[in-house]
């Protein structure tokens, strides 16, 4: 089989080699003339674990390839993958179409045989009626389907998520349809991977779905664990005592600083409002988007209250910038938030990311003076007030805290992951605070 993605965002980049790994010949297509040049050049554009290997593999058995020539790459295409980017509209929040749209025109517009045309993308019910609408009415004579097919990754464990994924699910409206993408997702049909067919409009209701629901565990568990705070109680240890409930799960119980990434932040704001456009609003999903704002916004003031009152120099080293470990994604990351506040109270800060930095640069630009950036924990703690854990790399977990110790000023650990166990830190004579957990002073 032959495809084409339309988009070598993360998305469109993971599923393209992912697709080749299982022996599709793939031409991953952008407009970026300066990306593309880069994948040709074996420069990846995100950091994802394993994937720079996995592209060079198959762009060397010849099954991946990269070019900005739509039309070109159509060329015996059985199915075409649209995996553009569909973030927030900063007016009113839903999801930014264009896009979308755009790959629709051109794909009408060069197409000349039969194809399945696929949503890869994050998009809002009834997009793949829209899709489908535009197509044939720039090229009426053509035959094509549209069909759905969300995406389940993972930022930071994409590859395995593709791989070995706990379902599949497409929304198409035809055996024709069916039958192709069955073919290309053939390799999961042999490790027994439920695939779901379902209607255009449940497959992109599935997703949004799937999101919001996680969204709101994470937005419950972070409530609790306030509540935690003021009653003495451990979060952790209600989160271990509800997960064990098979009907509740153990997962997304992790109380932090607020969820952020590509999905979460974007996919409840786009529910939201299509719920609201069709008079049919998702009270609990709008508590969650507010509440989730409000943590992100909020969690300085947490930081604030542990540094003594006395200091006028205020210096906060900060362990972790990206929205989770294994990525180099700041979207809507919880220090997008945490930074400027600080500054606000004019904290000085030193900070670390091992995939992060530069990302993060881009993001606090305008803030050069108030941040040095640090090429690790140590550095980063060196002559701090106060360190704040605020992403949870596996390279935090197993810091050196004699050593740490010394070289803080204050012996203030802020853990906003739960990393670490209040009892020991408290015991070495670090006054550590985390989330949910009773705080010793």
């Amino acid at each position: 089989m032959k495809i084409t993605i339309i988009g070598t965002g993360y998305v469109g980049l993971v599923s393209g080699t992912c697709f080749a790994e299982f022996g599709v010949e793939v031409v991953c297509i952008d407009k970026d003339i300066k990306k593309i040049n880069s994948l040709k050049n074996g420069i990846i554009p995100i950091y994802e674990p394993g994937l720079n290997e996995l592209v060079k593999k198959n762009v060397q058995a010849n099954r991946l390839s990269f070019d900005t020539d739509l039309g070109k790459s159509l060329d015996g295409s059985d199915a075409i993958f649209i995996a553009v980017g569909t973030p927030s509209r900063k007016s009113d929040g839903h999801a930014d179409l264009s896009y979308v749209y755009s790959a629709a025109e051109d794909i009408g517009k060069k197409l000349n045989h039969f194809a399945v045309i696929v949503n890869k993308s994050t998009v809002p019910i009834g997009t793949g009626k829209k899709v489908y609408e535009i197509i044939s009415e720039i090229n009426p004579a053509l035959d094509f389907e549209v069909a759905s097919n969300p995406e389940f990754l993972r930022e930071g464990s994409a590859i395995d998520d593709f791989m070995r994924p706990d379902r599949v699910v497409i929304g198409c409206e035809s055996e024709k349809a069916k039958d192709i993408l069955k073919e290309l997702y053939r390799p999961l049909f042999l490790l027994e991977t439920p695939i779901l067919f379902t209607k255009r409009e449940t497959a992109e209701m599935i997703k949004y779905a799937a999101n919001s629901f996680l969204a709101t565990k994470i937005t419950f568990i972070n409530e609790i664990a306030d509540l935690c705070e003021k009653v003495g109680a451990n979060v952790s240890d209600v989160s271990i005592g509800i997960g064990l409930d098979g009907r509740i799960g153990k997962k997304f119980l992790h109380p932090g600083p607020g969820y952020g990434g590509s999905c979460f932040p974007k996919d409840t704001l786009a529910l939201v409002k299509t719920a609201q456009d069709y008079k049919c609003p998702l009270g609990l999903v709008e508590h969650v988007v507010k509440s989730n704002k409000n943590r992100k916004q909020n969690i300085y003031k947490k930081i604030i209250r542990t540094l003594p009152r006395n200091i006028e120099s205020k210096t906060i080293g900060i362990l972790g910038l990206t929205f989770k470990p294994n990525t180099d994604d700041m979207r809507d990351s919880p220090s997008l938030d945490l930074i400027p506040k600080l500054i606000e109270e004019k904290c000085k800060l030193k900070v670390f990311d091992p995939e992060g930095m530069e990302e993060a640069k881009k993001h606090f630009e305008g803030f050069s003076n108030n941040i040095t950036y640090c090429k690790d924990a140590y550095e980063t703690t060196k002559d701090s007030n106060a360190l704040v854990i605020l992403t949870e790399w596996n390279q935090f977990r197993a810091l050196d805290l004699e050593k740490i110790k010394d070289l803080l000023k204050n012996k203030i650990i802020i853990d906003l992951r739960n990393i670490y166990n209040p009892k020991e830190l408290n015991e070495m004579g670090f006054k550590y605070y985390s989330v949910g957990r009773e705080n010793i002073d």
